[in-house]
């Protein structure tokens, strides 16, 4: 029988709030693309379009309860995995990168499913395994065989900026599960040897995306053009900002990708530092909202896809706006809910959909 409490509980706070950023991401793409001679519809209405499909989907994914998925995550687990492998031998390759399946109506990128299944291969995990003094080396074996197998084979595609993005996900998970602290240091020694060494494993043009971060001005027009431009963007945006649809680098075509990767950067200088700001407020509220919906779960896998769908949003949103400020690498990052993109943004919604499934049952035990 529908139990009434799941419409009275609807979180429409955390829909209100996803449907703002969407919304401001969608006036700022009309902005940026508007005066594009494209065939087919405009992007921002494809935004729109992608937004409307990601809304019924989350929407879909509130009607049945979360926890059935506690019983079906090492399957979707090893499905993804089955895709994740079907991209490297008959994958459709773009632009150098091996990373969609093409099904005819919609390229499916697997390593994009990965983010939600990690998670809730990794809540299904540690929610029956708690630790009150932190979990051991021994006992990060099997989590971390479940996360290498994905990660090799998005590495593979080459995709090094979803790779790192599933691994940040999986990561925080583990702390938050608990890590004994030798087994950290450890861990943090591990990581400090990994990096060191995978310098050796990257591609020539991975290489230089670093050498660019750590010195963009040693090829202003080549390598070092679109993140000279993004801050050029950022810092001429000011107080208030140009106005919409002012902004020289956005509307005069210096700043490549401004739809999709560089959107932050579009709307920095068209809305300046008081714009950013609300923006960035925007994604502070949905972040601590998402931790409240966690910290109020009903029982503790609720409480992990919480928190790993707000690991999800958190990493996107400081990879990117790093990237754009000369921060961090250029790595290929979008801002969710902002970014044009048909996938990240059912990805999104997705995971949305399952914070809104954890806050309506918050009182089903």
């Amino acid at each position: 029988m529908f139990d009434r409490r799941l419409i009275t509980n609807f979180d429409w706070t955390l829909l209100a709030t996803v449907c703002v950023i969407a919304g401001l991401g969608i006036l700022s793409l009309y902005s940026a693309t508007s005066n594009w001679n494209s065939a087919g519809n405009p992007y921002y209405v494809k935004q729109a379009f992608w937004l409307g499909i990601g809304l019924v989907i989350a929407l879909g994914v509130c009607c049945f309860d979360y926890r059935h998925l506690e019983h079906l995550g090492f399957r979707f687990y090893v499905l993804t995995l089955g895709l994740l492998t079907a991209v490297l031998l008959v994958g459709k390759t773009s632009m150098g990168a091996t990373r969609w399946l093409d099904l005819g109506f919609f390229n499916l990128q697997p390593s994009e499913v990965m983010k939600i299944v990690i998670i809730i291969t990794f809540a299904r995990y540690f929610s029956d395994r708690g630790n009150l003094f932190g979990h051991s080396l021994r006992e990060l074996v099997v989590p971390s065989l479940l996360l290498a197998a994905p990660v090799m084979l998005i590495i593979k595609q080459p995709d090094l900026g979803t790779a790192l993005l599933v691994m940040f996900i999986a990561g925080t998970l583990v702390f938050f599960a608990g890590v004994r602290r030798s087994s950290l240091a450890v861990l943090s020694l591990f990581g400090a040897f990994g990096a060191g060494g995978g310098w050796f494993l990257l591609h020539d043009y991975q290489k230089e995306r670093i050498r660019t971060f750590l010195n963009p001005e040693r090829d202003p027009l080549g390598s070092g053009y679109h993140i000279i431009q993004s801050k050029i963007a950022v810092g001429s945006g000011g107080l208030f900002g140009k106005g919409f649809m002012q902004g020289t680098q956005s509307q005069l075509s210096f700043l490549p990708e401004r739809h999709t990767d560089f959107a932050f950067s579009v709307f920095a200088e068209e809305w300046g530092f008081t714009g950013s700001l609300l923006l960035l407020l925007l994604y502070l509220f949905l972040i601590i909202w998402g931790i409240y919906i966690a910290r109020r779960a009903a029982d503790r896998f609720g409480m992990f896809l919480a928190v790993g769908v707000v690991a999800m949003l958190f990493w996107h949103i400081i990879v990117n706006l790093g990237m754009v400020i000369g921060l961090l690498p250029v790595v290929g990052v979008p801002l969710p809910l902002f970014s044009y993109g048909g996938t990240s943004m059912i990805t999104t919604m997705i995971g949305v959909g399952l914070l809104l499934n954890v806050s309506m049952r918050r009182f089903m035990f």
